[in-house]
């Protein structure tokens, strides 16, 4: 890869979208991103888990996603793409390499909600699977919710060729109850 982080440019119409690794600086920017594209699936996940459950797996909301990608940050920078059009950052995505199994898992991934639907994320999804590819992965792995907030990013993944799929439930159940 070049010196400057590139990982390969996106072609496009109009305007130049390019794919890097993520800097230090970069990191209040895509945490703020995340944070907004996330904003609708943390409406959604308070509805169905309610008012007592939701803040026990989700504390607080607006710094959830800041934590996350943050720590991602700390422990492999390396492991962090940005997608960039005309110099401003629009989206990000995290992704790890279980070298033993051969698996690249998808982790964070968003794109900023005033960006509209581009393509932005089909980009970083391709990137992504290349970098898998390269680093001697046989799968690529990504999970994501089945309720309705979560659909957009279902039909992301099946349009970026995730095929395989395994669904699961998780049952949650207050003990507080009398039954």
């Amino acid at each position: 890869m070049a010196s400057s982080g590139q990982v390969g440019r996106l072609k496009r119409l109009k305007g130049g979208y390019v794919i890097r690794k993520s800097k230090t600086e970069d990191i209040p920017v895509v945490t703020d991103i995340a944070t907004r594209a996330f904003s609708k699936i943390y409406d959604a996940l308070e509805k169905i888990y309610g008012q007592e459950l939701f803040p026990v797996l989700i504390p607080d909301r607006k710094t959830a996603k800041i934590e996350q990608i943050t720590a991602h940050a700390l422990n492999h920078p390396e492991w962090i793409f940005i997608c960039e059009e005309d110099g401003k950052i629009v989206g990000v995505i995290t992704f790890s390499l279980n070298h033993q199994l051969r698996i690249g898992t998808i982790g964070n991934n968003a794109v900023d909600p005033d960006c509209g639907l581009k393509g932005i994320g089909q980009q970083m999804y391709k990137a992504v699977l290349k970098y898998f590819k390269e680093n001697g992965m046989d799968f690529a792995e990504v999970t994501t919710g089945m309720d309705a907030s979560h659909e957009p990013a279902r039909r992301a993944y099946e349009r970026a060729g995730f095929n395989i799929r395994m669904e699961y439930v998780t049952y949650y159940r207050n003990l507080k109850d009398n039954a």
